[in-house]
């Protein structure tokens, strides 16, 4: 047996449908569009949305004002917990060791520093945002906090 003796499996190769010749073809009359109406026309089609002659919702709901939600900033959390198990004392904690850590994915992303956990360790942190307790329990320990 020849290893070019080729052919397509069964039901890969269908005929053609032809509608619209004939009522002797099976497919003929309506040719599949049913009676009347605009969609049985020929060019006979309606956009997404349209509501036959209706008000669309796209229209009926009002679309006022300005939202600030495109403009929004995302920050990567990183709590004081995380700092104490990952840094040692007198490390810099900036995007760069962050990343290296494992605790931040991408080095320009933006990064906050939350208060949740205790910290004993001095850290010298520099990223973008830091809260409140946060900035006290670095502080407290003798560390120092630079925001961008």
């Amino acid at each position: 047996m020849s290893d070019f003796n080729l052919s397509a499996p069964y039901g890969a190769n269908k005929k053609k449908r032809i509608v619209g010749r004939g009522s002797s073809s099976g497919r003929g009359s309506t040719a599949g569009k049913g009676n009347k109406g605009q969609q049985s026309r020929s060019g006979g089609k309606v956009y997404v949305g349209f509501e036959g002659g209706q008000m669309p919702l796209y229209r009926r709901i009002a679309r006022r004002g300005f939202s600030n939600y495109w403009f929004k900033k995302e920050f990567a959390i990183v709590n004081l917990r995380d700092l104490e198990a990952r840094f040692a004392d007198g490390d810099t904690v900036n995007k760069e060791t962050l990343v290296l850590k494992g605790l931040a994915n991408k080095a320009d992303e933006l990064i906050k520093v939350l208060g949740d956990g205790e910290l004993t360790k001095k850290l010298t942190v520099a990223v973008d945002k830091v809260s409140a307790s946060a900035k006290e329990k670095i502080e407290k320990v003798g560390g120092s906090v630079t925001e961008k």
